[in-house]
């Protein structure tokens, strides 16, 4: 009998050289669908994994072993590699080098996972298409982190964002579409976050999270929500976006936007006092939110 899953996370996993402002140089394997499986997992959804990767350079099976889902992958030619210099402590500033790309998605590599939801959390652009996007809305409902429609690995193998070319044609096919605020204004031109969130879902996507340092918003179509960023300490800081959004899509199976969003931000509070994945539980968060935010 085939398996049922809540969410599906999508995205290629990364060997990441992470180098603090004092120079201290960190590697490990990452990327958001690392940082956003562990994070649903842990929500208590039933999820699955699906990544891509060379099997010679990475054991993904080590990577996942802690993650309470189950586990699938295919192998690319290259794993992506990504070079992140920080300029600041709290790592708001940061210039990102190309040192390998992963092949990009096909939805038939996955179509046999039954799912509820994709969430697509890719790093550069090129690793979904427009095909891929479709196809899953066909099948179930969409979270994209358009992370992964902007950033553009350049000649020179510096990357860059630009604006999606594609966006008011895919945007329909989107759920749930996560941005954070510098994303938000490339897309849309606009500082503003609630009115950037309100065009969003005008051009198509149904529910919006923009993600901020100080925040996070949601919108629906009806109202804009949004919570406070409590974390006590910025040590679990890389992967702050793709925890949020994995949370709050995991915490729209059973919860509506408003809760989901306090449910999300809790989580990326909780996550961001503790480097790497978020490891805890949904038990974890709650009581974190009982401590931080009482009137929730």
């Amino acid at each position: 009998m085939t398996k049922k899953y809540d969410m599906l996370v999508i995205g290629p996993v990364s060997i990441d050289h992470n180098i603090d402002y004092l120079g201290n140089e960190r590697k490990e394997i990452g990327g958001a669908v690392v940082a956003s499986g562990y994070a649903a997992a842990g929500s208590g959804v039933k999820t699955a994994i699906f990544c891509k990767m060379n099997p010679e350079e990475v054991d993904v099976k080590a990577r996942f072993a802690e993650a309470e889902a189950d586990l699938y992958w295919a192998s690319s030619h290259s794993t992506c590699s990504i070079r992140n210099q920080y300029f600041t402590a709290d790592k708001e500033k940061r210039s990102c080098t190309s040192m390998g790309v992963c092949d990009p998605f096909r939805f038939e590599e996955f179509s046999h996972i039954d799912t509820d939801v994709y969430h697509f959390a890719g790093l550069v652009y090129g690793d979904f298409d427009n095909d891929v996007l479709r196809q899953a809305a066909e099948r179930g409902k969409v979270g994209l982190d358009v992370q992964c429609m902007l950033r553009h690995v350049e000649t020179d193998k510096t990357m860059a964002f630009h604006d999606w070319a594609e966006k008011k044609q895919c945007l329909p096919f989107i759920d749930y579409f996560k941005t954070d605020a510098a994303e938000a204004e490339i897309l849309t031109g606009l500082t503003d976050r609630a009115e950037a969130a309100r065009m969003l879902h005008n051009w198509g996507a149904k529910e919006v999270v923009i993600t901020h340092n100080t925040e996070v918003l949601a919108y629906d179509g009806k109202q804009i929500y949004t919570c406070p960023i409590k974390a006590r300490n910025l040590s679990g800081r890389t992967g702050r976006g793709d925890t949020a959004f994995a949370g709050y899509i995991a915490a729209r199976q059973h919860l509506d936007v408003e809760h989901a969003l306090q449910y999300c931000t809790a989580l990326v509070s909780l996550k961001m006092e503790t480097p790497g994945p978020f490891r805890g539980t949904r038990a974890d968060v709650e009581e974190y939110m009982r401590l931080f935010y009482p009137n929730v």
